[in-house]
């Protein structure tokens, strides 16, 4: 069986690559599993030296790997080059925390002594999407390698060079054998890994009907997991948001990757005082935005991944039309090869339409309408999605409250949403459980052990 990169700009096949036989699959586990008893005894610094020269590898060779990139997922250029210093980021940051943010925490008890000791799990399978094809694998694989846990990466089937890059990187890090490998496996083989012994805990990005089928195979088998789920993130503009500044980051947190992101904002929930003044604003920069090359530096509309997902989102907007949504601008798929979808603004979106109900993965921003601020709030929560929300208001105070409000793992105020290596990121509701980054990441997949001494 073989995977194939095919150019999301172009529709061109660039490689094909053969999957790993059974025995092959099974060599790898046991390699992992004599790595990780190695790698948990090996000193901090020196499983923090490892992380960090991945973070010098991935900046030495991040133009090359900025074009991996685009070629073989379609983002532009300019985005993939920061996916690439961003990955570098984070490896700086668990080279340099990981010994702080894992260090034994003494307990005042009963005890002589008493304190809270963090020992690594082991192989760590990593289920991981292609949107951001290396920035979501280093967000796991640099403190769960920095704690003493080894790294098995099953990447999307669409990505396969991208997979293959990422464990060079770390090969050329100096990794040891098995502290990171690469399964170019097919999704039908993964329930397999995730029930073998070896195996102890299992990290999947993705959508949540494929959550839900890993949580079930890793809960049969009594396994820890961490889901990173999609997202339908609100962004709401109240009556005193300053509105030229609210429409150019309502820009950049849609368009963005070509809207294929789950932290985009998604639905525009516009206070009724402003929503046209917003709107006007808003429409004029994304008719703005040249579709184009995405390694032409010039582009600002990258394709989507694959042809398949562009047909599915033009499904969403015509569907939604059909049930009383209007196109403000956009709607269609471009002319031409490649998986491109014109930017899109869908608005009078109302509960029951597939816009309103559904994750809309591409460039469609989504406006809802509300009367006064507490509507907005109702509508920002009205999703089975809590990952992130934005919220945009003249005064950072209101602002905060507001934030507050917002059912999700993470509220911005006056600021699109993003991760960031130094603050947990995860969701609640169906954009799953868990933290990934800053300190609560490291600690999802160590044994937290009570020691007490007399």
């Amino acid at each position: 069986m073989t995977m194939r990169s095919v150019n999301p700009a172009t529709g061109e096949v660039i490689e094909e690559f053969e999957t790993l036989s059974p025995e092959q699959v099974e060599h790898a586990l046991d390699d992992a599993a004599r790595a990780a008893r190695e790698w948990a005894a090996t000193p901090m610094d020196e499983r923090c030296a490892l992380v960090r020269r991945a973070g010098e590898v991935l900046r030495a060779r991040r133009d090359e790997l900025a074009r991996v990139i685009t070629l073989e997922m379609g983002k532009r250029i300019a985005e993939a080059r920061a996916e690439v210093e961003k990955c570098a980021w984070v490896c700086e940051h668990y080279a340099e925390q990981g010994p702080a943010y894992l260090a034994p925490e003494e307990i005042a008890t009963d005890a002589s002594r008493s304190y809270v000791a963090f020992q690594p799990l082991g192989p760590v399978l990593a289920v991981m999407p292609w949107n951001f094809p290396f920035w979501q694998v280093f967000r796991f694989a640099a403190p769960a390698l920095v704690a003493g846990n080894v790294g098995l990466l099953k990447h999307a089937s669409n990505v396969p060079r991208c997979a293959v890059e990422i464990e060079k990187v770390f090969t050329e890090a100096g990794a040891p054998a098995g502290v990171f490998r690469t399964l170019l496996i097919p999704a039908a083989d993964v329930e397999r890994v995730i029930e073998d012994p070896r195996v102890r805990a299992v990290t999947l990005t993705g959508s949540d009907p494929a959550g839900r089928r890993v949580a079930a195979v890793a809960g049969r088998a009594l396994k820890k997991t961490v889901l990173e789920l999609g997202g339908s993130d609100p962004f709401v503009v109240l009556d005193d948001a300053d509105l030229d500044e609210a429409a150019r980051v309502g820009v950049a947190a849609r368009y963005q990757n070509a809207g294929q992101s789950c932290i985009a904002a998604k639905r525009f929930i516009l206070v009724e005082a402003i929503a046209e003044e917003f709107l006007a604003r808003f429409r004029a920069l994304v008719e703005e935005l040249k579709p184009g090359d995405p390694l032409d530096e010039a582009t600002t509309l990258a394709p989507l991944a694959r042809a398949d997902l562009r047909d599915e989102l033009h499904q969403q907007v015509q569907d939604s039309v059909v049930e009383g949504a209007v196109v403000v601008t956009g709607g269609e798929p471009l002319p031409g090869p490649g998986a491109y979808y014109a930017a899109t603004i869908l608005d009078r979106v109302e509960p029951g339409m597939r816009a309103y109900e559904e994750e809309l993965f591409g460039p469609v921003a989504v406006v809802l309408r509300a009367k006064d601020e507490e509507d907005a709030l109702r509508l920002a929560n009205d999703t089975r999605y809590g990952l992130g929300g934005a919220v945009f208001s003249g005064d950072p105070e209101r602002g905060e409250r507001f934030a507050l409000g917002i059912e999700a793992g993470a509220a911005f105020v006056n600021g699109m949403v993003k991760s960031d290596p130094r603050l947990p990121f995860g969701g609640i509701k169906m954009s799953g459980y868990g933290r990934e980054l800053g300190r609560e990441g490291i600690r999802e997949f160590v044994n937290i052990k009570t020691v007490w001494i007399r």
